[in-house]
């Protein structure tokens, strides 16, 4: 058994002992990137149990005879796609997609993933609309979903800077409203004072 594969073994029951599920496993030289996901999100909590839990039985197993360093993480908004699992889970989600250099067709693509299996992704393009391509897992330098930001502010709606338009608008009136209070203040000095020379 590999490497890779006895820690996989390892890990993955301990991960779905903590209510998650094992998104990702990558050794990039010493580093030993773990990140676990689950439906609703990952919480910090969740994240340190299952460090610890990955520690102690890697201090009992000792699946990886080099030093290394164990990262675990949640894969955040935007995930790397790098496996078949990951391309099927994506289906239906938006992705960025760069190919390896000289590739016959173009290097950078985005669009939605309408179909994928152990070796191919298809991808419908965002731009030219209707057209999709099919590439092989191989020719794929790197991928990622790509997170869509809320609907733009509609027509008419509030613009950026109103606010602060409103708080100065604010703060002129308090302004004015210290001005009078002032010069009440002075008035009613200036009558004590009349009355005090009469």
């Amino acid at each position: 058994m590999s490497v890779s594969a006895r820690v996989r073994a390892l890990i993955e029951p301990l991960v779905a002992a903590e209510g998650l599920e094992l998104f990702d496993l990558e050794q990039v030289g010493p580093v030993l990137r773990v990140t676990v996901d689950r439906e609703g999100g990952v919480s910090i909590d969740d994240i340190t149990k299952t460090t610890r839990a990955i520690s102690r039985a890697f201090d009992e197993h000792d699946p990886i005879s080099s030093g290394y360093t164990l990262e675990v993480s949640s894969p955040g908004l935007e995930r790397v796609l790098r496996t078949p699992a990951h391309y099927a889970w994506a289906v239906g989600r938006t992705v960025a997609v760069k190919t390896f250099p000289n590739h016959p067709i173009g290097r950078r693509f985005a669009g939605t993933v309408t179909s994928s299996n152990e070796t191919t992704v298809t991808v419908a393009l965002e731009e030219p609309i209707g057209e999709s391509i099919t590439l092989n897992l191989g020719e794929i330098e790197k991928a990622r979903t790509t997170f869509i930001w809320g609907p733009a502010p509609k027509p008419g709606g509030p613009k950026s800077g109103e606010k602060a338009v409103k708080s100065t608008k604010g703060a002129k009136k308090t302004k004015d409203m210290k001005a009078k209070k002032d010069k009440k203040d002075a008035s009613n000095a200036s009558h004590k004072e009349e009355k005090v020379q009469s």
